[in-house]
């Protein structure tokens, strides 16, 4: 008790003592802290972006993308010479939205828009302004408008705006996106008309943003950047084979009819595969073979080295075989172009389909035989071995999804014709839902019990070209239609569509 007593006694002297420096010391320690936290804080200033530098993209290397390279090329003339559109009234717009699925090249619009304007660039990702340091991305977002000002004429280009510009919640967890969004919204309305900053984004879900963010006096423009088209494809591939050695039988506009659809990144991925797959064989030239090969790792995946057994092996030539069949049948619904059991990415075989032309209309007629053509090969696995395997799971989700767009959307059912059907629709009485749920179920049941029957009336067909898969593992195009004959389509759909209805006239 008294060694305990004693020790209390010397702690207390020594506070009394030593206490001014136990305090200087309790400070230093707290600056200390304090400056630590603010090393490990990200530090993102405006970086602005050298129009000579060696990565710098020109206009014509931009394909595929005319409408949004002509709204930038106006904006790039307004900064050049603004005296020309002022003299008539006109102000720079404040800001353009470049918005579409990725890869369709809104970035490298901003590049290009960089390289040629003249004007100060700068460049930032929106989620360097979300951190979890609250005040840290509206900061930010002041440091690089006050930076663009100082050096008018310049271009602010921020990628990705759904980082920073989604909807408001006003919950309390998402309040530091929130106060730096409202800077944003700030900056935005505090541009003077003779500012010359024009401010680019970029977004893949224009859907997400917020409303404040899009109107007028902040993106006045919104510019869609979608897929291209079959000029615009062709265009790409030109592009991005400049500086590769062709051989002859390379045809781009061939090329371009077989990648509807594609972006121009697959595109630049199509013609950067092509020159490895030359590369590999040591060849001199790229060869149209090559640019099969590489459509086949961009559009399927990489070639597997999966030990198949013979019971599996004829299961799946059967079901390949009911897909190329029934898209023969099937018209130019959708044309096959080559038919594989050699597993490539997660599929131990697939049918490539390919359109002929770019459509962006299709009938009910033609959807309804798309879902025929998805289940042609569950259907050729029950008319020969008598039961189903679980290898048709992709081709029922994707006959499920169009069944339930054709409904839920598309106004294409036999109860609702002229009105949609929506999930997200909570104002459905449950017998409607009821209702739409049967008739999604009967399109695909419909579109099934009719790829069982012509399978069935075209048996030989079908065995011809599974024994031909068997034997050669992969069928061209040329050789699918030679092992088919004379057989005629099953349905004219595709062929029809635009053809107005004759009338019968009757009298007055």
């Amino acid at each position: 008790m008294g060694a305990l007593h004693e020790f209390f006694v010397q702690m207390r002297l020594f506070v009394i003592h030593w206490w001014p420096l136990l305090i200087v010391t309790f400070y230093v320690a707290l600056l200390y802290l304090f400056w630590r936290i603010l090393q490990v804080m990200p530090r993102v200033k405006p970086v602005p972006v050298d129009a000579n530098e060696h990565t710098a993209i020109g206009w014509d290397e931009i394909a595929g993308a005319d409408e949004a390279k002509a709204e930038l090329l106006e904006i790039v003339e307004f900064l050049r010479d603004p005296e020309r559109f002022e003299r008539l009234g006109a102000h720079v717009p404040k800001g353009i939205l470049l918005y579409g699925p990725p890869g369709t090249g809104k970035t490298l619009l901003a590049k290009a828009a960089a390289n040629q304007s003249g004007a100060k660039f700068y460049s930032q990702s929106a989620a360097a302004f979300v951190e979890m340091f609250a005040g840290l991305g509206a900061a930010r977002i002041r440091k690089l408008f006050a930076e663009a000002r100082k050096h008018a004429p310049a271009i602010i280009f921020i990628d990705e705006l759904d980082a920073v510009g989604a909807a408001r919640t006003g919950h309390g967890f998402n309040r530091e996106q929130d106060q730096t969004l409202n800077q944003l919204l700030v900056e935005l309305d505090g541009f003077g008309t003779s500012a010359r900053v024009v401010v680019l984004g970029a977004s893949n879900r224009l859907q997400d943003l917020d409303p404040a963010l899009l109107r007028p006096g902040r993106f006045d423009r919104q510019v869609l950047v979608g897929a291209p088209d079959l000029r615009g494809r062709e265009s790409i591939l030109r592009v991005h084979t400049r500086g590769k050695p062709l051989a002859a039988d390379v045809d781009l506009d061939l090329i371009a009819r077989q990648t509807a659809g594609l972006t121009g990144a697959d595109l630049a991925n199509i013609a950067n595969e092509a020159a490895i797959f030359a590369g590999r064989r040591d060849a001199q030239y790229v060869t149209h073979v090559d640019f099969e090969g590489a459509m086949e790792r961009v559009v399927a995946g990489l070639q597997q080295r999966r030990v198949v057994t013979e019971k599996e092996k004829r299961i799946l030539a059967y079901h390949e075989a009911g897909h190329a069949l029934m898209s023969h049948l099937m018209g130019d619904t959708m044309p096959v172009q080559k038919v594989t059991i050699v597993a490539r990415g997660q599929a131990l075989g697939y049918t490539l389909n390919l359109p002929a032309e770019d459509r962006y209309l299709h009938t009910k007629d033609e959807l309804v035989d798309m879902m025929t053509i998805f289940l042609a090969g569950r259907a050729a696995e029950q008319i020969v071995f008598g039961r189903v395997t679980n290898g048709a799971a992709n081709d029922l989700e994707k006959a499920t999804d169009l069944a339930r767009s054709m409904v839920f959307e598309y106004g294409m059912s036999e109860i609702a014709s002229s009105r949609t059907m929506r999930a997200d629709n909570y104002a459905l009485s449950e017998e409607t839902k009821r209702l739409r749920d049967n008739e999604q179920a009967r399109l695909t049941d419909e579109a099934f019990h009719e790829a069982l029957r012509l399978l069935t009336k075209h048996r030989r067909s079908l065995d011809r070209l599974s024994l031909a898969l068997l034997e050669k593992e992969t069928l061209v195009r040329g050789e699918v239609l030679e092992l088919l004959g004379d057989l005629q389509a099953e349905s004219r759909a595709s062929e029809l569509v635009g053809t107005p209805v004759a009338l019968s006239q009757t009298a007055d």
